[in-house]
């Protein structure tokens, strides 16, 4: 049984968002590295770097505006896991909050988020909400 690496960030995300920590340490793999390009583009995370630590790679990222959002954490939730897999068309991707959110798919294209899957006419496994 393997690692679900997604569900790793998220959580590790979540969790030190919830104790109110701004940087978070991540095991750096191609899948995380994509995530966290997007969470950076969306600004969701302020930055990210590489740090290594006994022959093992992570990415150090640093969460955005800790100080202005008081009791108002972040919400991630994973909707394809190992177990069960959810596919959607580029129609039917659901638009979270309203588009105040997002949701990250994985495409043929690689990793994206619903509103450049929807511009490309392109669908995919929905990965996880962001909001």
């Amino acid at each position: 049984m393997g690692r679900d690496i997604i569900a790793d960030i998220i959580t590790s995300i979540r969790n030190a968002d919830m104790d109110q920590k701004r940087r978070v340490q991540i095991a750096s793999t191609n899948i995380t590295k994509n995530i966290v390009k997007i969470l950076l583009r969306e600004g969701f995370i302020e930055n990210a770097r590489k740090h290594q630590e006994s022959k093992k790679n992570f990415l150090v990222s640093t969460l955005r505006n800790r100080n202005a959002r008081k009791r108002n954490p972040r919400n991630l939730k994973r909707i394809s896991r190992p177990g069960l897999r959810i596919y959607s068309n580029y129609q039917r991707i659901p638009k979270i909050l309203g588009g105040m959110g997002i949701v990250v798919l994985s495409t043929s294209r690689g990793m994206m988020t619903d509103r450049e899957a929807r511009l490309e006419k392109i669908g995919g496994e929905i990965l996880c909400y962001i909001w």
